[in-house]
Formats: C-alpha cells, structure tokens, sequence
C-alpha cells in the first residue's frame, strides 16, 4: 500500500538545473577546461563525486577534482543561487498529498543548509515529513543512497512509496532499490531518456502533476 512520496528538489520542485550547469561552466574553466552547457547539463542530477570525474582525466581529477568542486559551489553559492524559482503550485501539489494521506519526503544532492533555503521557497516546510540530503549519503545520485536513507527515515520499504525525479540518475537510483519512480521534464531531460532509465510516468512538471493527480498513480482515496 502506497504510504509516502519521495521528492527530488533540484530540477524537480525548484528551476535549478541549467544554473548549476552554467556554476559548472565557470568553475571548469578556471580550471583550463572549457565545456558546452549543453554536456554540463546532462550530468546534472549527479553529486560532485561523480559529477567532477566525469570530465576530468583522472589523473586531473587526483590533482584538482576535490577543489573544483568546492570552486563550483562557492561560485553558485555566490553569483547563482539568488536566481532560483520555485516551479509553480508545489505548496498546492504537497498539500493535494497529504489530504491523500500519504507522507512527503525529500531526497536531495544539496547540503542541509542549501535544502532549508529551497523550503522556504517553496513555503512547505510543515508539509515535509521527513528529508535527507548531501549529508545523509556516503555517494550521490546514481547511487541510490540517499533514496534509500529517505525510506530509512520514512520507516518503509520500497514497495510503500513512490518517488518523483527529473533526470536519469533519480530514476537509476530508484531502479537500485525497486522504488517506483515518476520522471518530470521540467528539469530538462528528454521523455525517452527518463523512461529507459525507469520512470514509469511522466508530467511536465508538478503542476501538471497535481491537474492530473485523480489519473496518477499518487491517487489513493477513490470516489465513493
């Protein structure tokens, strides 16, 4: 019996993604690394541990990988976080859950401090059950640790909850532990691409998501 909803944040619930990739940009060339947006973008989604070595060599990576990674979030921390938005009619669609009387959780890359800024946003603090973030995982997205620490937190098996992603590594992640997951563009990524990673529906984003919420497979309570 389906008993809470695991959320993603960046890409899923706030518009994050392409600024993470440009903080990327700008960070790599400091480095003497000069890469389009569009392969910056596609690996978002994934923590620095595995973001960085990525397009590192590895012997770059052994030299500079791990400061790198502070550089880019220091410079998103600094000249890109003030630009993010919240997408539309998350409160609504976090609510919608609850009087569903499901459970709602997070499962994000992001530090803790960085997640209780995206909160409050998102004005759905008291909506939240239960999160876990960068500091709950010992590896990041594909790894499918910090999925597995919500469900930990949550008290439920895998079976018991739903989560909701917008790139492929979310829903490798879950696939890792037989998690449903729902895929939603508005991160980016292209419908094909979500699905053979393993979501098994998509939205545009979560406010197509809650218009479409009696036909979703978030509905619980049936009309009498």
């Amino acid at each position: 019996m389906l008993k809470a909803i695991i959320f993603d944040v960046d890409g899923t619930l706030i518009d994050s993604n392409y600024l993470h990739a440009e903080a990327w940009q700008h960070a790599f060339r400091k480095y003497g690394y000069e890469l389009p947006l569009d392969r910056l973008h596609h690996q978002v989604g994934k923590g620095g541990d595995n973001y960085v070595p990525h397009f590192l060599t590895p012997d770059d990576n052994e030299k500079f990988g791990k400061e790198l990674d502070r550089c880019k979030t220091e410079l998103f921390q600094r000249d890109f976080a003030s630009r993010i938005k919240a997408f539309p009619q998350v409160r609504e669609l976090f609510q919608r859950i609850r009087d569903e009387g499901l459970r709602v959780a997070f499962a994000t890359s992001s530090k803790g401090e960085e997640l209780e800024r995206y909160k409050e946003l998102l004005g759905v603090d008291e909506l939240v059950n239960e999160e876990t973030s960068k500091d709950d995982a010992r590896h990041s997205k594909p790894s499918p640790d910090i999925f597995a620490a919500a469900l930990r937190k949550l008290g439920l098996q895998a079976s018991e909850a739903i989560a909701v992603g917008d790139t492929p590594y979310d829903a490798q992640a879950c696939v890792k532990l037989k998690l449903p997951i729902v895929g939603l563009l508005c991160g980016g990524f292209p419908e094909q691409e979500l699905r053979e990673a393993g979501c098994f529906a998509i939205y545009r984003d979560p406010a197509d998501l809650l218009a479409r919420f009696d036909e979703s497979p978030l509905r619980v309570k049936k009309a009498a």
